[in-house]
């Protein structure tokens, strides 16, 4: 029997990815299986931080916001996630987390949605009372988020890998129009 070998560029795919984004808190069964499915392939396996577990405490408390993407009006696939959670520091600041934010590989650069993401993650912490707003960035991802109103705080390591600690700034949020 002949062997078959396949190959699958992910540049064909891009004229079949959807245009209609919907971006909102993980409600339904299938969008939370699929919200840890996306994080499992993004860090455990395409990016190799995490690999035993990417899951932790944080996900028993923290808020998952996905982006849903739609054809012929029908949701069909998750393309990206992010998680927020309020962290108690003892300041008395309203202190909120966002964390694990990313893209399907295919959706990457496409329909800006990163920046929805984390539109929404601090604008729902606002909503939610937040005063403070940081997360743990990877080094490579700085600058990305100097754009969308991030100042840099520090540095730290976490799984063994650099990273930079950064703060929003709340008053610039939202920076563009929510859909939820």
């Amino acid at each position: 029997m002949p062997k078959l070998q396949y190959a699958f560029d992910e540049q064909s795919f891009h004229s079949f990815r959807s245009h209609h984004i919907q971006v909102k808190v993980a409600e339904g069964s299938w969008e939370k299986q699929a919200y840890f499915a996306l994080r499992r392939a993004v860090f455990a396996r395409e990016q190799r931080l995490l690999r035993d577990n990417e899951q932790d405490g944080q996900d028993f408390r923290a808020i998952p916001i996905v982006a849903l993407a739609a054809s012929w009006g029908m949701t069909d696939d998750l393309v990206g996630a992010v998680r927020i959670y309020q962290e108690d520091d003892g300041s008395g600041d309203s202190l909120w987390f966002g964390g694990r934010l990313c893209v399907a590989r295919t959706y990457r650069g496409h329909a800006a949605i990163g920046k929805a993401l984390i539109n929404e993650a601090v604008s729902r912490a606002i909503d939610l009372g937040c005063t403070r707003f940081l997360a743990n960035v990877q080094p490579q991802n700085e600058s990305y988020f100097h754009s969308v109103h991030w100042r840099t705080c520090g540095e730290l390591t976490i799984a063994g890998k650099r990273h930079v600690r950064m703060e929003a700034n709340l008053a610039a949020y939202p920076f563009m129009a929510r859909t939820c």
